[in-house]
């Protein structure tokens, strides 16, 4: 109780609006600097301080709101105060994220904060050759950032050995749950040396992740900067009721009608993902999609140019989107709704990042009104109506009126034309028949007919088994 109060006092000290106040080594205040970082947010300002105290963390902030800095200036703070060669295969910060793009955004904020220090980095992800990242790890490094399944890879392979790691961080840690990488964190932690720092982070606090934290933490301090499953305030929420069918015209019409910078829209599936961007396409919107079928050079591709506005209408599946860290999204358009309410949260965070505004958009069918209102439930408070700007295209409806219109008219005539080749056919067999065409007499030729058997035509019989030479019915009696 009392380190805590201290530490609490000594936060209360620090300047809200340098970074001066933390202590960190002058390299890194140099670097932060020359990001043009102002001043710390609040998760900073309370977590700065008790990393650099050696205490563990559970923190709780939403996406945007600073906290990769947050554990990163005060790890590399420590390792400019305990610069040593690392061990071979080995590593002495492990930074775990649930997604590629996620680890990727760590590590260059690792190097841009430790520019000025010399600090080895390595970063381990799945989706690009293995061989690369054993290279990177042969000397040993300081920080490595991974996701936890090319991890144990690694570890499987001896290419790295976790015996030597001095501090862990949990980034995301809700969305490694959802993504169902409890187990593999659990293999991992069981690798780790007992006497470590570790620290987790993420938007949320679910039953699981609670109990999880309880496992590898040793009397935590927690650290929570916004309401459990709260949504940012500058987001504008709002909910548009619509048919499953209607949704593809409805998005179009968003993208139309709204002033968007750059959106980011949501499907539950990676091959929904790709029908979405087909019929954006179509209506003469380009769009590019971003899942986990897509090659890591494509999704890289995909975002730097979404980063730099030439592309400005991604859609993107949760696990692919967690490691979108892109200012200027000013929409957010939920395609389907999220199973988990938790999810909605993460979603919208990607907007009114930085200061700025930004608008969320939900698109809810029928068979959606439960989710939504798991979700109002859970953020508290009632997502407005729909917007009375958004309409369905009446001319899909009308195309689809006027397609299925075609198809009736289509069989008609095929009825019709097949009225005609009976008619034809009928008075075919009746011109050969001689038979009339008036009256019940027209249609006689579909009788059997009423012949005497005695007037058929004598049946060919066939062939017994006579003698060569023989000829049935001329009397001749066979040998016996």
């Amino acid at each position: 109780m009392r380190v805590a109060a201290a530490l609490a006092r000594k936060q209360k000290a620090y300047s809200l609006t340098s970074f001066d106040g933390f202590g960190l080594n002058e390299a890194i205040t140099r670097a932060i600097a020359e990001e043009k970082y102002a001043s710390p947010t609040p998760i900073q300002v309370q977590t700065i301080p008790i990393v650099m105290s050696r205490r563990d963390v559970i923190g709780i902030a939403q996406t945007g709101t600073g906290k990769t800095a947050a554990f990163a200036l005060p790890i590399l703070h420590q390792l400019a105060a305990q610069a040593r060669p690392p061990e071979r295969k080995s590593c002495r910060i492990l930074v775990l994220s649930p997604t590629r793009e996620l680890s990727g955004q760590i590590l260059a904020s690792f190097r841009a904060y430790g520019r000025h220090l010399r600090i080895r980095t390595a970063l381990a992800i799945g989706g690009v050759p293995m061989g690369g990242q054993v290279r990177a790890l042969l000397d040993g490094v300081d920080v490595l950032v991974a996701t936890p399944g090319r991890l144990l890879d690694l570890v499987k392979s001896n290419a790295l050995r976790l015996g030597g790691v001095e501090l862990l961080v949990l980034d995301e840690a809700d969305r490694m749950l959802d993504m169902g990488f409890i187990h593999d964190i659990r293999k991992i932690v069981s690798k780790l040396p007992a006497k470590r720092q570790t620290l987790l982070f993420s938007a949320t606090m679910p039953g699981a992740i609670a109990e999880l934290a309880a496992q590898m933490l040793r009397d935590p301090i927690r650290v929570a900067v916004t309401p459990v499953a709260s949504t940012v305030e500058r987001v504008e929420q709002r909910v548009v009721h619509v048919n499953r069918a209607a949704k593809p015209d409805v998005l179009v019409d968003v993208l139309r009608r709204e002033p968007i910078d750059r959106a980011l829209i949501f499907t539950r599936t990676k091959r929904g993902a790709d029908k979405v961007v087909r019929g954006l396409i179509k209506a003469g919107i380009t769009a590019h999609a971003i899942h986990g079928n897509k090659s890591q050079s494509q999704r890289e591709r995909v975002l730097a140019a979404f980063r730099r506005g030439d592309v400005t209408t991604l859609v993107a599946t949760d696990i692919a989107a967690r490691g979108i860290d892109v200012d200027g999204i000013s929409h957010v358009v939920n395609f389907d709704l999220p199973d988990v309410p938790e999810t909605y949260v993460h979603r919208i965070g990607r907007t009114a990042r930085a200061g700025a505004d930004g608008i969320a958009i939900s698109l809810c069918d029928p068979e959606e009104r439960a989710l939504l209102h798991s979700i109002e439930k859970l953020i508290g408070k009632s997502i407005s109506g729909n917007d009375s700007r958004v309409r369905p295209n009446r001319n899909a409806a009308s195309n689809t009126h006027g397609r299925a219109g075609q198809r009736d008219t289509r069989s008609a005539d095929k009825q019709k034309r097949r009225r005609e080749t009976n008619v034809a056919h009928t008075s075919g067999r009746q011109e050969q028949t001689g038979e009339s065409t008036d009256g019940i007499a027209s249609v006689a030729f579909l009788r059997r007919s009423t012949r005497p058997p005695q007037q058929e035509a004598p049946r060919a019989r066939r062939w017994s088994a006579q003698p060569k030479g023989s000829r049935h019915g001329q009397g001749r009696t066979p040998a016996i």
